[in-house]
């Protein structure tokens, strides 16, 4: 009787709270199916997803993977897959396991692809007067910049606020397709990669009943000696939080965790953000087989790019793997002094919640803003070198590539170091007490804050730290073999061989458009970039690399998206790099990182 009164009310008080929130927010399944099946919700629901939380176990990843990476991937779905089966088999009695796999047909069947047809009239009513106001891209003059016509612009805007009013699965769609400048146009590119999350952030009580469930507590309190209520940060898929772990909750869990302090970042997946996710999957799944039946348009092989781009979401929805990638990062950088990536809390670890060490950096971003206010090249290098020699390290030696490398992403806090450069000797407590006075004098527009700064670079050294690696860029061994190629070509100025190389090693070479034309322009672009200077002083790959990218997506070359994301990773790098110093040359540092640590000596 108690399961029963606790499995209705939960269905009662689900179905009242979801009334009252926004209406992308609201399970449907909760509208359709009357409240009064609380009993079937709780048997086939609510228990189950109990023993997920708390039995979710540390991921593996699966051999049959051809990176880390996707072998974690295929470890976090195969237990997806596994559940319904786990389920069944844990049934409590024959009547609980027939009422499950009913529970299972009716979802599939009945509930599911209702909910996929509301969903999609729901992004039908988005999406359809943006497709009608289409014809206005070719209307308009053209813009001073060269970029198109105006008309353009102003509906590529338009699709970034649609986006954002589609939810998670569009806003991430969106920032997804701004890196493909291999497929898209320049100027939708640079419209989409401002998209941001407009999704409102979950309740504090979901939080709160969350974390007590994952960690096995009586009460919040128990967790969190401190707590701050507002979030950090809420993204398409999960906010994040800070707070103080207890140290008597630690002590009496018996957690070692690798922190100086018990202050930590909180990172949790949005309810019900994951079932929206598959209904939004499937939808993009159907008009991607549609598109690519339209003559001329196989090239870009959507159906191919929609499981590409489901892998990512659902690289995301697991955050045990960001967590391993945080493990692997710390690993590959544990003897450097200038990099620093959060400690995650392995023992705290699940697929719903992530702990990790709280970086209370000041933001590279706005260190951009006020650099030229420094009025000083020599300590802008002292940021700027560890940053790009840690890209270098992650592209050349490691395989293991942050992918999303823009400056909100990226912190710089200030550490102490003996006379050889070989020790930190400032406490945790030193570091955080810097930043967090540069960062309160920026914030309140604090006249001495340039003094500050600038003191600070002068007597302390700069450390990069890298946050949110939920996204990572791997190569596997064919995707490594074709970039190593592809850059040996380029560094020799061999434009024309370059253009075979890309044309011969694309996915779909059949669909090129005239390979030799295309070739050739490589040849003349990297002929153009070689009269500039007999030496590689003043090359910049990242305009090398971006005009190779107009010219790949007109001759319809067909490239894989991690080496297009390796790409775009290393315009994103060379744009901080540049701003931080206005000589450095990318292409010389690669060139000389190979030399020092190589692929394949002999071929220079």
């Amino acid at each position: 009787m108690f399961q029963l009164r606790h499995s209705a009310t939960h269905s009662w008080r689900f179905f009242y709270q979801s009334a009252r929130t926004r209406t992308f927010n609201i399970s449907l399944r909760h509208l359709i199916v009357p409240p009064s099946l609380g009993i079937i919700y709780y048997n086939t629901t609510l228990s189950h997803n109990r023993s997920l939380i708390f039995n979710d176990k540390r991921l593996k990843p699966d051999p049959n993977g051809d990176t880390f990476e996707m072998g974690l991937y295929l470890s976090s779905q195969r237990e997806l897959q596994d559940q319904r089966q786990t389920a069944l088999r844990n049934s409590s009695s024959i009547f609980t396991r027939i009422t499950r796999q009913i529970w299972f047909q009716i979802t599939d069947h009945v509930i599911e692809p209702i909910l996929t047809i509301l969903r999609f009239l729901e992004l039908s009513t988005l999406f359809l007067p943006l497709l009608i106001l289409y014809p206005i891209t070719y209307c308009g003059p053209m813009t001073s910049e060269g970029r198109g016509p105006s008309g353009f612009i102003v509906w590529a805007r338009l699709l970034k606020q649609v986006l954002e009013w589609a939810g998670p699965s569009f806003i991430k769609l969106g920032q997804w397709a701004s890196s493909r400048n291999d497929i898209f146009d320049k100027v939708l590119c640079e419209q989409l990669g401002s998209l941001h999350s407009n999704v409102r952030p979950h309740s504090l009580q979901y939080t709160r009943e969350t974390v007590c469930k994952v960690l096995k507590v009586e009460h919040f309190d128990d967790v969190f000696e401190e707590f701050q209520e507002v979030p950090l940060g809420v993204g398409a898929i999960a906010q994040v939080y800070v707070g103080k772990l207890s140290s008597s909750f630690m002590d009496q869990q018996q957690y070692n965790l690798p922190l100086e302090t018990n202050w930590c970042a909180m990172k949790i997946i949005h309810p019900r953000v994951r079932k929206q996710i598959d209904r939004d999957l499937k939808i993009m799944r159907f008009f991607a087989t549609i598109i690519d039946n339209i003559p001329t348009m196989e090239w870009i092989s959507l159906p191919n790019e929609v499981e590409n781009f489901t892998i990512l979401m659902r690289l995301q929805l697991d955050l045990r793997i960001e967590a391993l990638n945080l493990e692997r990062f710390n690993k590959n950088f544990e003897n450097s002094i200038q990099v620093k990536f959060p400690e995650v809390m392995l023992p705290l670890y699940h697929r719903n919640i992530l702990f990790e060490e709280y970086i209370g950096g000041f933001p590279m971003e706005n260190f951009l803003k006020i650099k030229n206010k420094l009025n000083d090249d020599e300590l802008c290098k002292n940021v700027s070198d560890p940053f790009v020699d840690a890209f270098l390290k992650m592209l050349i030696l490691d395989d293991f590539i942050h992918a999303d490398l823009h400056p909100g992403n990226v912190m710089l806090r200030f550490v102490k170091t003996n006379r050889y450069d070989t020790e930190i000797i400032s406490s945790e407590e030193e570091s955080f007490r810097i930043t967090h006075s540069l960062r309160k004098k920026y914030n309140a527009n604090d006249p001495n804050f340039i003094e500050e700064m600038r003191y600070t670079l002068q007597n302390y050294m700069p450390q990069i730290c890298f946050i949110d690696t939920g996204l990572i860029t791997e190569l596997n061994d064919k995707n490594r073999v074709n970039f190593i190629d592809l850059f040996n070509a380029l560094a020799r100025f061999d434009g024309y061989r370059a253009g075979e190389l890309m044309i011969e090693r694309s996915r779909t070479p059949e669909t090129a458009i005239n390979k030799e034309l295309f070739a050739a322009k490589v040849e003349k672009l990297t002929d153009t970039v070689k009269k500039r200077t007999f030496t590689l002083g003043t090359v910049s790959i990242g305009d090398l690399l971006d005009q190779m990218l107009s010219m790949v997506r007109y001759h319809h070359v067909r490239m894989e998206g991690d080496f297009v994301s390796v790409v775009v990773a290393i315009l994103l790098l060379e744009g901080i790099g540049r701003q931080l110093d206005p000589d450095m040359d990318l292409f010389a540092r690669f060139v000389s990182f190979v030399l020092i640590f190589g692929f394949d000596n002999s071929v220079y």
